[in-house]
């Protein structure tokens, strides 16, 4: 069972279905009970960096989240908005994120040409620089659909699994340990989306 937490902000159902596609059983929870018995959590997010973490803190759910992280080490997936989370912080807002992996978001405006639009929206390539239980089989051209107006650069270049251009290079994808996080909408992405919640449903807890 993979626990999709509800803390308020993400696109839950269509996470929910995605799984459902690809058989896996998941379950959209805000009980921090049922979180805590899951041997697998997805970190979703849609939104703004600090209402989701105001969320986070104020529900009682960030206790929970590190202790499943830190302690039990079991598999974390956060995608969205929640890879953002995982980091130290973003310069969106002014609280300190989950802290899981180290690195920051950064807005696109003033790093890429003014041509191009923010938000970074529409499907764009991803290509695996680690291969690891996130990325394995993953063969051919990539392509993943995104919405975001922050990206991701995680502090520790290893810990970056997939990088997308646009404008500039980002991580597309991170990972550290057991905690694994994806900037683009693997609900959004057909095949492509489904083939990554099938790698992250195999990882072994």
């Amino acid at each position: 069972m993979i626990a999709i937490v509800d803390y308020g902000m993400g696109n839950l159902g269509s996470v929910a279905n995605m799984f459902k596609k690809v058989g896996v059983l998941a379950q959209i929870t805000s009980d921090p009970d049922v979180i805590m018995a899951s041997p697998k959590i997805l970190l979703p997010g849609v939104g703004s960096f600090d209402s989701a973490m105001q969320r986070i803190n104020s529900s009682g759910l960030k206790e929970v989240l590190d202790y499943k992280a830190l302690v039990e080490k079991i598999p974390i997936l956060g995608i969205c908005l929640g890879m953002q989370l995982l980091m130290d912080g973003s310069e969106e807002g002014e609280l300190s994120g989950l802290g899981w992996i180290p690195g920051m978001a950064y807005h696109f405006k003033g790093r890429i040409d003014s041509q191009l639009k923010v938000p970074h929206m529409g499907w764009n390539v991803a290509t695996v620089t680690k291969v690891n239980g996130l990325t394995e089989n993953f063969n051919g051209e990539l392509r993943y659909y995104f919405v975001h107006s922050y990206f991701v650069r995680a502090k520790d270049p290893s810990d970056s699994i997939m990088r997308t251009k646009y404008g500039v290079e980002f991580d597309s994808a991170v990972a550290s340990g057991n905690v694994y996080g994806a900037q683009f909408h693997p609900e959004k992405s057909h095949k492509f989306g489904m083939r990554l919640f099938e790698n992250f449903a195999k990882i072994k807890c």
